[in-house]
């Protein structure tokens, strides 16, 4: 790897890393943009392959650890820039001196299977920030995947990376092309498809078989009329406040939390 030095704006590889803030022209290149130490970190841990590596001059023995740690490929574009272009660069308020350009992760189309499995289906979940919460919290609990709609926002955008702290990089993400795919998918598994409402069963008192899904709705419509009728249970976060409902971010978290103790119990 031949290490670049870099102090102009108007560098191509300075311009081209501008444009990968846009989703629509990263997913063309099939890559994905990554800032930060730990996000990078995490991206490497999980096996991620860099195509580039900018940093600033206080970085860059981090940055040829990790190229030696993580066997960076031989064409890997090590890029050292100064503070001015960092900063110019790159999104983050407080940019770290480090981020990466890494091959887009494959979507996987088959679930992993085991009988004590937990999913999360999203249907339609629109904010990058609630999903990548919702996949840390899907990590944090040990689910074996999220599924996501063709209509869910992309899970690799940068809001919703820096909202999953890297778990987007090592829990499977499979997307599936549509509602009736994942009920075909789910059911012909033998998994319990279950989805929150506020006019479910106390979660506490359902009584659970595994696998389970469990199913996150679209924020402002909640889980669609189509896959409600699919679904075998319906639950609900008794909540004794004020408060007529919860961010959907907020409730997965919940709901992990209780569903996973359930699993324990049944082992």
């Amino acid at each position: 790897m031949i290490e670049t030095y870099i102090t102009s704006r108007h560098n191509p590889r300075i311009k081209f890393f501008r444009l990968l803030h846009d989703r629509k022209t990263a997913r063309r290149e099939g890559i994905v943009l990554v800032e930060g130490v730990r996000l990078c970190n995490e991206a490497f841990l999980s096996g991620m392959i860099p195509r580039m590596l900018v940093y600033v001059k206080d970085r860059q023995t981090l940055a040829l650890e990790w190229s030696g740690r993580f066997a960076f490929p031989e064409d890997t574009e090590m890029l050292c820039v100064s503070e001015d272009i960092m900063e110019h660069t790159f999104m983050t308020v407080h940019p770290q001196g480090i981020a990466a350009v890494i091959e887009a992760p494959d979507f996987s189309r088959t679930l992993p299977f085991s009988e004590n499995a937990l999913y999360m289906v999203s249907d339609g979940i629109s904010d990058p920030g609630n999903l990548g919460t919702i996949i840390r919290t899907a990590d944090a609990f040990h689910f074996s995947a999220v599924i996501l709609s063709d209509d869910t926002v992309d899970p690799f955008n940068e809001k919703a990376i820096r909202a999953s702290m890297g778990s987007c990089f090592h829990v499977p993400i499979v997307l599936l092309d549509s509602i009736g795919e994942i009920n075909l998918k789910i059911k012909g598994m033998g998994v319990q498809l279950i989805a929150s409402r506020l006019d479910g069963d106390p979660i506490e008192d359902v009584q659970l078989s595994f696998p389970a899904a469990l199913v996150v709705g679209n924020e402002a419509r909640g889980v669609s009329d189509e896959l409600n009728k699919m679904c075998d249970l319906t639950v609900k976060i008794p909540m004794p406040g004020a408060a007529e409902s919860l961010n959907a971010a907020s409730a997965f978290a919940i709901l992990a939390y209780v569903l996973d103790q359930k699993r324990s119990e049944s082992l």
